[in-house]
């Protein structure tokens, strides 16, 4: 292995516009480089520093130590806010993904318009992901890891769950966000999913 492939990583992962996978910095490291232990030599070598090198779901890139994130923190005008349409069917699709759009209507309570499902494909938090194995073939839907990016979390793992939710005030007693009927975040998605 070349003695540059620990600097070229370190590079690659600083110059990158967003989250880079395992096989996309292969493609810029010398053949036969050991991509995963130069990732975990260079997460030890950024370890305590302003900066560390995160794994976020299957991605990596630098960011701002944690305990340092509320001191450099900027208020910024957010051009458009979600809808608390949009923010619920993306909750429901983090919760119970891969879902189709009939089953968070179901969830909901109320129709999902096709916009609201375009804005979060447009931001780049969900994305198709195949189709259910029943009549009419419908979409399916997930998150994706720009969502765990821009959310913060290494994993859906990391989602909280319902007393986190409930000690926050976004849950009440039975389950539901104050005024909505209760939602199962608890329940997972069928194994009959055609991930195709």
């Amino acid at each position: 292995m070349s003695a540059d492939a620990p600097r070229l990583l370190e590079a690659i992962l600083f110059a990158a516009e967003a989250p880079i996978d395992a096989a996309g910095l292969a493609a810029y490291l010398p053949d036969g480089a050991d991509v995963t232990a130069l990732l975990v030599r260079l997460q030890a070598d950024y370890a305590g520093r302003g900066v560390n090198l995160v794994q976020l779901g299957e991605r990596w890139a630098f960011r701002t130590a944690e305990d340092l994130a509320p001191r450099l923190r900027r208020h910024i005008a957010v051009p458009r806010k979600l809808s608390r349409a949009a923010v619920e069917a993306l909750a429901i699709i983090a919760y119970h993904q891969p879902i189709t759009r009939a089953e968070i209507e179901e969830m909901r309570g109320v129709a999902v318009s096709r916009g609201t499902l375009d804005i979060l494909l447009e931001a780049g938090w969900i994305r198709p992901r195949g189709r259910r194995a029943s009549p009419g073939r419908p979409m399916l839907w997930a998150t994706t890891a720009d969502f765990l990016d821009h959310f913060g979390l290494d994993s859906l793992d990391a989602l909280p769950g319902i007393d986190e939710l409930r000690a926050a005030g976004l849950l009440d007693r039975a389950g539901a966000m104050p005024g909505q009927p209760a939602l199962d975040l608890a329940a997972t998605a069928s194994d009959d999913e055609d991930d195709g």
